[in-house]
């Protein structure tokens, strides 16, 4: 079975961007979004880093903490052939609750796609109540709705204010 990656997150966190579960190209990789077509890390480095691209991995993910920005995904582990989240099987959750409760500063989570919404939903329902939650146009290359450029005035929107603040 798949298994997640340990979250990226530390004490100045405000934003928790959830993913589903990584894909094989990102656990072949060890690092999240790591599918070539996948933008995610596109959209952040035009809204963090002035468009430049980013030297390796590392660079990435200390752009996103320097923004208070982190990541985790919905579920531990689960049972899927391939990559797509419509795959999905006999998911166990990650404890959310936990890394809120150690990290109060975060009020704000970014679901990356609708069924990365739908897992939270399913398995954290009570926390809608009391977090600042929006569902994200998909950064996966099997979310074709939107071009990039609505998907990065989206994400731009929901991140704007950390944008700012650097």
């Amino acid at each position: 079975m798949p298994q997640s990656f340990a979250q990226l997150v530390n004490k100045n966190t405000r934003i928790l961007i959830l993913g589903t579960m990584p894909g094989e190209a990102s656990l072949k990789a060890q690092e999240y979004y790591a599918h070539p077509r996948n933008i995610f890390w596109r959209i952040m480095a035009d809204i963090f880093n002035a468009g430049a691209g980013f030297a390796d991995y590392q660079a990435k993910t200390q752009c996103l903490l320097s923004h208070n920005v982190g990541l985790w995904d919905n579920l531990q582990y689960c049972e899927r052939q391939g990559s797509l989240d419509s795959d999905i099987r006999r998911e166990i959750p990650n404890d959310i609750e936990t890394l809120l409760a150690a990290n109060p500063q975060i009020d704000m989570i970014l679901c990356n796609g609708q069924k990365s919404y739908d897992f939270f939903k399913k398995y954290h329902q009570p926390l809608l109540k009391s977090l600042n939650c929006r569902i994200m146009p998909s950064t996966s290359p099997a979310n074709a709705r939107l071009s990039y450029a609505q998907k990065l005035a989206a994400w731009r929107q929901a991140l704007q204010p950390e944008a700012e603040d650097k």
